[in-house]
């Protein structure tokens, strides 16, 4: 027989102590869960503190831009058409581009400042600063050619060459804009100055917004039209450049001094990395690249499609800068996060910074909805163009979802060193899918869908970048970054000679690696 008095001891004792309500599988503990959600809170908390000062930095920033689109669009629908044109090529070729260059930034100073090396944090910026000043030349070249560019790809001329002289102008900033992206990085990968960048940029915003008034609209003597934009967004960045100027001396003389690192011999080597790093993050901001693109597409359906496509373009950019923002705090919470070791609280700030970037997405979307019959007012006041505007609003607030979480998983996947998947994500996503759908929904004859086509091939895009981002940072093995970072620091402590203790033994291996 079968020696049951085993299994029927631990019935009894079971029996004895559980009832219908007792659940079959093992509960997480209660005070895990509680810890867990001490420590989401915490992090939504931080997020949102670190996250402000950025918003209102890019917001501001945007301004410079956005500014010479509102009072222009006043002028007439040429004139709005012609300043969207050249905003878009200087975007394409240019403000984008340094963006994704210095988003390599993302990656190793916050990691390098919460490490037992926070002078790194000095050193990637000299390095970035020689890659982005190579990088500039051939910016230079386009936009000072940009009209014969701007011919042969079928533009209006009087369109085309407004829009040349636009870029001429706004040229003067470049470098001024570049050195800010690398700078905002310096200060916000530190604990506790992510205010600084902002109280720069809030100096030069609202000087900027009334020179183009004055020079657009103001008084007979100082009037321009349509050239006092871009002259006055000019005469701004250059003014931005010596509060630029005022940065450096802030980062060296007040700042830290454990972030801060004199010019060396260090400064001008490893840029392969950032190069790498950066292309790879040109390759996930092609988001922009890809609306300009889409504008394009709407110059060829008519004036009226270019001109309500500038109106959507400013909108949905600067609704943009909340969740890039947000992407940004992400990445530098986590990289401290993952400098300091704490992998598990790494996981609970991503997923925080994805729940955030859904609740923001809900109010601009809200926003768009309640105001679509009244918004396009702001940029011009042709009923045609308000009229377009107002019934492609809705669409534009369900874009809101998907462009913000793919926004913010872009920046965790930054602060893993992942710029490569991210670069794919949105090459498939928008040359793959969004632009064939996007072009043939408004050209192909049995559909002609116009403006329409366009924005259904981008959302669709971003439903699919959306999708495969958040599950790519769902997924990732936490633990595993950790060991990366520690890896990249060793790495630099051997250049230089330093060998912690705790390296000897695993030294030859990671080296091998």
């Amino acid at each position: 027989m079968v020696d049951t008095t085993h299994r029927d001891s631990w019935w009894t004792d079971r029996s004895s102590h559980d009832s219908e309500h007792t659940p079959l599988l093992p509960v997480p503990d209660m005070e895990e869960q509680d810890e867990h959600r001490k420590i989401f809170g915490e992090e939504l908390v931080h997020l949102v503190k670190s996250g402000l000062p950025i918003f209102g930095t890019h917001l501001l920033e945007y301004s410079l831009i956005t500014a010479s689109v509102v009072t222009i669009g006043h002028l007439s629908t040429t004139a709005l058409a012609a300043v969207t044109l050249g905003s878009m090529t200087a975007s394409v070729s240019g403000f984008s581009i340094i963006q994704g260059l210095s988003s390599a930034l993302d990656t190793v100073l916050p990691s390098a400042w919460t490490s037992s090396q926070p002078t790194m944090v000095g050193i990637w910026t000299h390095r970035m600063v020689v890659v982005m000043g190579i990088c500039l030349v051939p910016m230079f070249v386009v936009w000072f050619e940009a009209e014969p560019l701007l011919l042969w790809l079928r533009q209006d001329p009087e369109i085309a060459r407004l829009a040349a002289i636009y870029l001429r102008w706004v040229s003067i900033g470049l470098p001024a804009y570049a050195f800010n992206c690398i700078s905002r990085r310096y200060f916000q990968s530190q604990v506790g100055l992510f205010t600084v960048p902002t109280r720069i940029i809030m100096i030069v915003a609202p000087l900027n917004a009334l020179l183009n008034w004055l020079l657009v609209f103001g008084p007979e003597p100082i009037r321009l039209g349509y050239i006092g934009a871009p002259i006055a967004t000019a005469g701004m960045n250059l003014s931005f450049n010596m509060v630029s100027l005022l940065s450096v001396g802030y980062g060296v003389v007040l700042n830290r001094k454990n972030a801060w690192h004199p010019v060396c011999w260090r400064s001008f080597q490893n840029l392969g990395i950032l190069f790498r790093l950066g292309m790879a993050g040109v390759g996930s901001s092609l988001s922009l690249i890809f609306t300009e693109l889409i504008a394009l597409a709407a110059s060829q359906i008519s004036p009226l499609a270019l001109a309500t496509q500038s109106v959507l373009l400013v909108s949905t950019s600067t609704a943009y800068q909340g969740p890039f923002a947000l992407g940004i705090a992400s990445s530098v919470r986590i990289g401290n996060l993952l400098g300091e070791g704490l992998a598990s609280r790494a996981k609970i700030a991503a997923n925080a910074s994805i729940a955030l970037g859904l609740a923001f997405a809900t109010f601009t979307c809200t926003l768009f909805l309640l105001l679509r019959y009244k918004w396009a007012y702001i940029f011009n006041d042709d009923p045609s163009v308000v009229s377009l505007v107002a019934s492609i609003l809705p669409l534009v607030g369900l874009f809101q979802y998907f462009d913000g979480t793919a926004a913010v998983t872009g920046g965790i996947l930054r602060a893993r060193g992942k710029q490569v998947i991210g670069a794919f994500l949105n090459l498939s996503a928008y040359y793959i899918i969004g632009l064939p759908l996007g072009i043939f929904l408004t050209f192909y004859p049995k559909v002609m869908l116009g403006l329409y086509g366009l924005w259904i091939g981008l959302t669709v895009s971003l439903v699919y970048c959306a999708f495969f981002g958040t599950w790519l940072c769902v997924r990732t093995d936490w633990d595993e970054e950790v060991c990366k970072v520690r890896e990249r620091l060793a790495k630099e402590r051997r250049l230089i000679g330093v060998v912690l203790p705790d390296e000897l033994e695993s030294g030859e291996e990671t080296e091998g690696e």
